[in-house]
């Protein structure tokens, strides 16, 4: 696992190029975004914190484009592992440009602090543009998916999934995302957040909000700071629920018409 997340470390780095939601309404036939940011320190306090992204959208045709959205976060103190994890996010669009458009979604993740070996979800569904402009960006979304996720204990919060590591079920998604540019295009906010309840049991549920700010340098080069919301209802024994992160950094942008 620490070899994945180096390489995808590797590739934010060689390429050079700040997170955001990449817009896969525009015209553009690609579009990169990536971010690496972290802290090290070493004497009276231990600390390595890693945290990367690797956002990009492609179009092989005026009616699909092909996103992905990566990210991974490496933490140790005292050279003890906290986290060591990877999300990737990857949809494929039809006919973007529209009001509506449908969407096929699949989600690949492990969570070391909260003892998640791996999961997997995939499925399909709608996303309604609220607004698009060249200053600011409001969608919405819903989607039905399949989740399998393996654990690595099988004793939860919730007693009703006690004795079994994995849990397979179908969820809903609701997601909202957008962001605003202001001071001629030098500062660009931007969020966004889902919610994704379990069909089959109301208490199994999770919330995710990311909100953050670029500030402009030059030429596409920005300085940013994210901070990142997560609430898993089931989780494992002992396990807290809810992890908030602020990570600040340097980004590039690269789009190609």
């Amino acid at each position: 696992m620490k070899n994945k997340i180096i390489l995808l470390i590797i590739l934010s780095l060689s390429l050079g190029k700040s997170w955001a939601q990449l817009n896969e309404s525009d015209t553009l036939k690609f579009q990169l975004r990536a971010s690496l940011t972290g802290a090290y320190q070493k004497g009276n306090v231990d600390l390595l914190i890693i945290k990367s992204k690797l956002d990009f959208s492609v179009s092989p045709h005026k009616n699909w484009v092909i996103k992905s959205q990566n990210r991974s976060l490496y933490q140790a103190f005292y050279s003890v592992e906290a986290d060591n994890d990877i999300f990737s996010e990857n949809y494929i669009y039809y006919k973007p440009k529209h009001r509506v458009y449908p969407l096929a979604v699949a989600y690949i993740s492990t969570n070391y602090r909260r003892k998640i070996d791996n999961r997997y979800f995939a499925g399909a569904g709608v996303t309604y543009q609220a607004i698009n402009t060249k200053n600011n960006v409001l969608k919405l979304s819903a989607s039905t998916v399949y989740e399998a996720t393996q654990f690595t204990s099988s004793n939860y919060n919730f007693t009703k999934y006690n004795g079994d590591k994995n849990i397979n079920l179908w969820r809903g998604t609701l997601y909202v995302g957008g962001w605003n540019y202001f001071l001629e295009k030098h500062i660009r906010l931007y969020y966004d957040a889902y919610w994704q309840p379990a069909f089959n049991n109301s208490n199994n549920y999770r919330t995710q909000v990311d909100v953050g700010v670029d500030f402009s340098i030059w030429k596409g080069l920005s300085f940013n700071a994210v901070y990142g919301f997560t609430h898993e209802n089931v989780v494992i024994e002992k396990v807290q629920q809810e992890d908030k992160i602020l990570t600040f950094g340097v980004a590039y942008n690269l789009k190609m018409k």
